[in-house]
């Protein structure tokens, strides 16, 4: 199995907490996922980051959870979510619209071997950290999941309350 690795270094964390992302749970290098283009969103984009406002940790694990499951940011907002996998398998983290989940949760059953290399989503293997920066653009709810086959089905899901006027 091909490994690609990643280095994040987060310019708001101690020097100790640049972490060696794998992304290896995927082995289908260079899948453009035409159903997750969050060009067009209507979920935010990737965020600067620059200008971080805050830092969420997140927690996945192999009780099919997000830990937090329900996050709450400002229309507008830039976050850095810091996620560590807990669990013994691969999981992700996919951020998009339920639409979007759904549409590219059927493409990774017709291809399960679907690497992600898109600002709006990161697979971990089995002890590992990264992160992804976002920025929440308007008010409204914006889901997120790990759409590797079986674990949404088991409630691998969650949501970003983001409020205010924007």
């Amino acid at each position: 199995m091909k490994k690609t690795f990643t280095i994040l270094a987060f310019s708001l964390l101690p020097a100790f907490a640049i972490a060696a992302v794998d992304h290896s749970g995927h082995d289908m290098h260079g899948h453009d996922m035409p159903t997750m283009s969050h060009a067009t969103s209507t979920v935010g984009q990737p965020g600067d980051p620059a200008n971080v406002s805050r830092t969420i940790d997140i927690i996945m694990d192999d009780h099919m959870h997000f830990t937090p499951s329900n996050i709450q940011v400002e229309a507008g907002e830039t976050v850095r979510f810091f996620i560590k996998n807990v669990g013994q398998v691969p999981h992700e983290m996919v951020i998009g619209s339920i639409e979007e989940l759904k549409a590219h949760a059927a493409e990774m059953l017709a291809a399960p071997g679907m690497e992600h290399e898109e600002p709006n989503m990161i697979t971990l293997q089995s002890g590992k950290v990264g992160g992804l920066v976002w920025q929440f653009d308007q008010p409204g709810k914006v889901d997120f999941a790990c759409l590797i086959p079986g674990h949404t089905e088991a409630g691998m899901v969650g949501t970003v309350e983001v409020i205010g006027d924007r």
